[in-house]
This record gives structure tokens, sequence and C-alpha cells, in this order.
């Protein structure tokens, strides 16, 4: 649920590709990368994951939670709309965290990814073309 703190932060909607499942989330993000490993590349069918990052507590469903279909557990999982299949965000960092897939906001975020992420196993078939800083894992294991 949605933390009620004193933040100011506008608050953003997104959304599945069916629409079937609806949230809000607050966009005060505190980090975004595209990250490019097998487990994103496999869930987005995509290249690569563009995803922020925020406390868990600053999102809601607003709207079809009985659509919404979690893979993993409660302090790690990746849900995803039931209908379409859409990965709307990943629940991380011990379940203190989600990532929210930047693809299925509605509103555009004030963040930007500002890395890429686990390069070294990116798709071969992909070329990144722009000046993000690249780590070979995650941006700690410089």
């Amino acid at each position: 649920m949605m933390a009620s703190e004193n933040s100011n932060a506008r608050i953003l909607a997104g959304e599945c590709f069916c629409r079937a499942v609806r949230y809000a989330v607050a966009d005060s993000f505190e980090y975004a990368l595209n990250c490019h490993c097998s487990n994103c590349r496999r869930t987005t069918g995509s290249a690569f994951k563009p995803f922020a990052g925020i406390a868990r507590d600053r999102l809601t469903i607003t709207g079809g939670d009985d659509h919404l279909m979690v893979h993993g557990d409660d302090a790690s999982h990746d849900a995803h709309c039931r209908r379409c299949g859409s990965l709307l965000y990943s629940v991380v960092r011990g379940g203190a965290f989600v990532h929210v897939a930047m693809g299925t906001l509605v509103d555009p975020p004030s963040i930007r990814p500002t890395a890429h992420i686990f390069v070294g196993s990116k798709a071969p078939w992909f070329a990144i073309t722009d000046d993000l800083p690249q780590y070979q894992g995650h941006v700690a294991a410089r």
C-alpha cells in the first residue's frame, strides 16, 4: 500500500498491456538502470529491462489485483498480468524495494536510467549505443 508520508512526490500511473492491472507509484525513485541479465531479457522478451527502484510501500495496485500473477515469494518475485503477461514490477532487496518496469508507466517519471548493468551477459545481437556507464555485473560490483 502507498505510504502516507509527508512527501510531495507526484503520483504516476502505470498499467499492463491489456490494462487489466493498474498501479500508482510515487515519482520519487531512488535509482534507474537498464538491466541486460538473461532473467530480465526472458521476463520482458526484450534486449534489456529499464527499471526504476523505489521502496515497496510507495507502489499501490489500484485495479485488477485479481489479475496479478506472482512468480516467487514475498521477499523476491516478479509480478505480471495474468491476462496479457506484462511484467509490471519485481520485488527485490529482501522485499524492501520494487523495480518498476519503466515501460509500464503511463506517466513520464522524472528519473532516467543512469547505467547499463549485467552487460557481461547482454544479448549478443544487441549493441548499446548510448554513453551511459556499463557494468559487467551489478553497478555495486565495479
